[in-house]
């Protein structure tokens, strides 16, 4: 089977845990270790988050004024590379060694007149209090929104359009690679006018509904996507709330999810499913094999219904 595993940002540097290379080296080794396993009989394509990671950056980059802070998709093309770096050299520490594991920067084309624009919804960077939230808002003009108990700062996130650089994946899948590709969505660009060329923009893609374009584009059996909840919820964070373990982008497009966590993630396991007839499963970082068994996690599977649009 081919598979397409988006790791999440929040998986990956969990809300609450101190946002160092050390914790998150840990939770990598542990995505790491379901990884190789899957390697010695599927074809993989790893994909993961970068919101914590981007925002960290960026709130760094903020307080050293000698130099204006880098713009996003320079951030993002960091956290690219670092997070995959850590990735390639955990996975292939756990394959012999003549397996190949491929790290590779991937720009992805969205609209410059995406209304994502000029209404933010990605969250980045770490959790804060309402009165660090206003304090941020005042001093450094970021748009907050609420995070669970917290707030955090967000950021445009616009629809990717086209994968750029598919060729080269598709040629390392097809000679056995395990290959790390469009991390944190990808690295935003969009099109000069007039001309085939590109650039950079102001923006973080959402590295779901990046994964779902790419595993439709790659032909994909099964898009997993790892997360730090066993599974997608109804009536979350209610007396009544419930985790679903099956479920169908019909009956998912009649609930609404959190913008910018939940939302995303379900409208990319639609969309995969919606466009391939495969099945999509969301769930645990730590419960990968599982979610591929059926096991574990949301399993969403195929129906009738028309493509759903997420509120």
């Amino acid at each position: 089977m081919k598979i397409v595993v988006a790791l999440g940002g929040n998986a990956l540097l969990k809300r609450g845990q101190l946002l160092s290379a050390q914790n998150q080296l840990e939770n990598i080794r542990c995505a790491a270790a379901q990884i190789a396993r899957l390697a010695h009989e599927h074809t993989l394509l790893i994909t993961h988050g970068n919101g914590p990671q981007v925002g960290l950056l960026a709130l760094q980059g903020a307080t050293y004024g000698v130099v204006p802070p880098y713009p996003m998709d320079v951030l993002g093309a960091e956290t690219e590379g670092m997070i995959g770096y850590q990735l390639e050299q955990e996975v292939a520490n756990l394959l012999p060694a003549e397996c190949t594991v491929a790290t590779l920067l991937t720009r992805v084309e969205v609209d410059p007149n995406d209304p994502a624009f000029t209404h933010p919804t990605k969250p980045i960077g770490p959790v804060y209090t309402r009165d660090e939230a206003y304090h941020l808002n005042a001093d450094r003009e970021w748009t907050m929104a609420a995070d669970g108990a917290g707030f955090r700062r967000v950021v445009a996130s616009p629809q990717p359009l086209r994968i750029v650089g598919l060729a080269p994946i598709r040629w390392l899948l097809d000679h056995g690679a395990v290959v790390i590709a469009a991390g944190g969505g990808g690295i935003p660009v969009t099109r000069i006018s007039g001309s085939h060329k590109l650039q950079g923009v102001e923006a973080v893609i959402d590295k779901d509904l990046c994964s779902s374009l790419l595993a439709q584009n790659l032909d994909a059996d099964c898009l997993i996507i790892a997360t730090d909840i066993e599974g997608v919820y109804l009536d979350w964070q209610q007396p009544n709330q419930r985790v679903l373990k099956n479920a169908s982008p019909a009956l998912l497009c009649a609930e609404s999810f959190a913008t910018g966590s939940m939302a995303p993630k379900v409208q990319a396991a639609c969309q995969f499913v919606q466009a391939t007839g495969k099945r999509a499963v969301i769930g645990l970082l730590d419960q990968i094999e599982e979610m591929l068994a059926g096991t574990a996690g949301t399993l969403i599977t195929p129906d009738l219904a028309k493509p759903c649009k997420h509120r």
